[in-house]
């Protein structure tokens, strides 16, 4: 006898493995943010930067069944913003002078 898929035995367990890609970014950015009250502001903010760099990754080589929210418009789309937003913060942060 065969089993039932994940979805129909375990619906919440199945919905959070799905959401995985999501959730490892914004752990990542929480890190960041973590960084930042501790007043390593510039070091948060790469952090956070990547963590965009990082999605934008994801959203690239992962097929969209496994992407959950992480996927929001079409790929291409998705990619060069969540690219850009990471490169930009990135830059930014790194640009301004240290006091």
């Amino acid at each position: 006898m065969t089993r039932p898929p994940l979805y129909v035995r375990r619906p919440f367990l199945a919905g959070l493995v799905r959401q995985l890609p999501l959730l490892a970014v914004l752990a990542v950015v929480g890190l960041g943010l973590f960084l930042v009250t501790l007043e390593r502001w510039r070091m948060g903010l790469v952090v956070m930067g990547l963590a965009l760099v990082a999605a934008a990754l994801l959203r690239l080589l992962l097929p969209v069944r496994r992407l959950g929210f992480l996927a929001v418009r079409s790929r291409p789309v998705d990619v060069v913003l969540l690219a850009g937003a990471g490169v930009a913060l990135t830059g930014i942060a790194l640009a301004i002078p240290a006091a």
